[in-house]
C-alpha cells in the first residue's frame, strides 16, 4: 500500500476499494503516517465525497482498528448516544445516568471539543482526578456496577479514529459526512452496543447549518449503523443559539449538576435531554412508549437516583466522591466575570452561536492546535435564551475569563453575537424531526 496513492485516487475522484480503505486505516493507526497525509486524505475525502460502501468501509476498518468490547456478562441493554458537536451542548452529562437509572447500561465513548464545539470529555477533565482513559477492565466495571461510564477513546479502541479526529479539528476538514459518519460510528461499533441514538445539530452552531444537510448527515448515520447491526434512529435538533445557558467547561459541568439536583432547569436543555431518554428506553425495549418513557426518566431525575448514579460514576473513576454536594470545592472558577450588557432593549431576537462558541476557543478554553492545554475555568454562563425581553444595559451573559483584558473582549464579541430587535421573534422548536 502506498499512502499518496490512495490519496491521489481520492482526489481525482476515484472510489477506492475496501481492501486499499482498510489498508490506509491500518497505517494510520500503526503510526505510520504523517500528519500531512492523514491531513491529505481528509481533505480529498472532504472535497470528493465517499459513496456508501466507501464509507461502510471506512466504519469498519476504524471500528476494527483496536480491540472491540464485549458486554455478555451485563443483563441491561447496552445503549449509547452521540452528538454531532454543538455550542452549550452539556446533554450527555446528564444523559448517561438518566438512562443508567432507569435500567440501561451506557458505556459512552465521548469526544474532545471539535472545532468551534465544546467537548464532553474537555468538561469531564474539569473534575480533579477523573480519568478519561481507563483501561478495558475498570470501564467495564464501572458500567456494571454505576450503570454508565463516560470515557474517551482507549489507546485500543478505535486508535485510527483518535488520530484522525484531532487532524481534522485544525485542517478545516471536520463538516464532511463521511468522516463525521466513520468517527461516530467506529466508536461506537468498537464500544458492542445494542442501541444508539444520534442528536444531528443543525443551524448556525452546527456543522451542517442547512436543515438538507443534517438529514442527509442523520440517514448515512442512520443507515450504515443499522446496517452493522446496531438499533440506531436519530433526532434532528436546533443549534442556532447555545442548547444550555453555559459555554465552556467548568461551567458546564456546574450546570449538569444543578440540572441533575434540581437546582436549575434550562426550558430547551430540558426538553432535548428527556426526548433522548425516551427514545433510549424505547428503542432498547424497557418502555411501550415515549410517554412512559419519559416519566420513567422524570421519575428517575426527581428521585435522586440519576444524580447517584452519576456521582458514583465518577467516583470511580477517580474524581472526587463529594462532587454532588460541592461542586465549588472542585470546580475551579476563572479569576475575572464580567457581565455583557445588552446594547439596546428589545427582544433577543437571533445570536451567532458559533461565534460563541469561538468566543470560549478566544479565551482559552477550547484548541486551535492538537496540543494546546485548555483552560476549564473560562466561558460563558448566564446566557438568555432567544425570545427573551432585555433592556438597554441589563446583562444578557456572563464572561468567565483569565484576566481583565481577555473579559473587555469576549464581553464585546458576545454583544455583537446577539442582534436585539423591537418585534418578539418567532423561535424555531428545538427538536425538529426524527429518523
Amino acid at each position: 500500500m502506498i499512502p499518496q496513492e490512495i490519496i491521489r485516487r481520492k482526489r481525482d475522484g476515484d472510489e477506492l476499494d475496501a481492501a486499499d480503505i482498510r489498508s490506509f486505516i491500518a497505517a494510520l493507526a500503526a503510526g505510520r503516517l504523517s500528519e500531512g497525509q492523514i491531513g491529505a486524505f481528509a481533505m480529498a475525502v472532504w472535497f470528493k465525497g465517499m459513496s456508501r460502501a466507501e464509507t461502510v468501509a471506512l466504519t469498519l476498518a476504524m471500528a476494527d482498528s483496536g480491540d472491540r468490547l464485549q458486554w455478555a456478562d451485563i443483563d441491561r441493554p447496552i445503549v449509547d448516544k452521540h452528538s454531532t458537536g454543538g455550542v452549550g451542548d452539556n446533554v450527555s452529562l446528564m444523559l448517561a445516568p438518566i438512562a443508567a437509572a432507569c435500567g440501561l447500561a451506557v458505556p459512552m465513548i465521548s469526544g474532545r471539543g471539535l472545532g468551534h464545539t465544546g467537548g464532553t470529555l474537555d468538561k469531564l477533565e474539569s473534575i480533579p482526578g477523573y480519568r478519561i482513559t481507563p483501561d478495558a477492565d475498570l470501564f467495564h466495571k464501572v458500567v456494571k456496577e454505576a450503570g454508565c461510564a463516560i470515557i474517551g477513546q482507549t489507546g485500543t479502541l478505535a486508535p485510527a479514529d483518535g488520530r484522525l479526529y484531532a487532524v481534522r479539528d485544525v485542517t478545516a476538514t471536520v463538516d464532511s459526512i463521511p468522516l463525521i459518519t466513520a468517527s461516530i460510528l467506529s466508536k461506537k461499533l468498537a464500544a458492542g452496543l445494542e442501541t444508539l441514538v444520534l442528536d444531528v445539530k443543525v443551524g448556525n452552531g452546527a456543522f451542517m447549518a442547512d436543515r438538507g444537510q443534517a438529514e442527509i448527515l442523520a440517514r448515512s448515520l442512520v443507515e450504515v449503523a443499522n446496517g452493522a447491526g446496531v438499533k440506531t434512529s436519530a433526532l434532528i435538533t436546533d443549534m442556532n443559539q447555545p442548547l444550555a445557558d453555559s459555554a465552556g467547561n467548568a461551567v458546564e459541568m456546574r450546570n449538569c449538576l444543578d440540572f441533575l439536583t434540581g437546582r436549575k432547569r434550562d426550558t430547551r436543555l430540558d426538553i432535548v435531554v428527556f426526548a433522548f431518554a425516551a427514545e433510549m428506553l424505547v428503542k432498547s425495549g424497557v418502555a411501550a412508549s415515549s410517554d412512559e418513557a419519559e416519566k420513567m426518566a422524570r421519575q428517575a431525575l426527581s428521585s435522586g437516583k440519576a444524580a447517584e448514579v452519576f456521582a458514583r460514576m465518577v467516583s470511580m473513576l477517580g474524581g472526587p466522591a463529594d462532587l454532588i454536594e460541592n461542586p465549588d470545592r472542585y470546580l475551579a472558577r476563572a479569576p475575572v466575570a464580567k457581565p455583557v450588557p445588552a446594547v439596546r432593549s428589545g427582544w433577543l431576537a437571533a445570536c451567532d452561536a458559533r461565534g460563541i462558541g469561538v468566543s470560549v476557543i478566544d479565551l482559552g478554553g477550547g484548541r486551535r492546535h492538537p496540543a494546546d492545554r485548555i483552560d476549564h475555568r473560562v466561558g460563558f454562563s448566564e446566557l438568555l435564551p432567544l425570545g427573551t425581553r432585555v433592556n438597554a444595559g441589563e446583562p444578557i451573559a456572563l464572561v468567565h475569563a483569565a484576566d481583565e483584558a481577555a473579559a473587555e473582549r469576549a464581553a464585546a464579541a458576545i454583544a455583537a453575537h446577539y442582534r436585539i430587535s423591537e418585534e418578539k421573534p418567532e423561535l424555531t422548536p428545538v427538536i425538529a424531526g426524527l429518523i
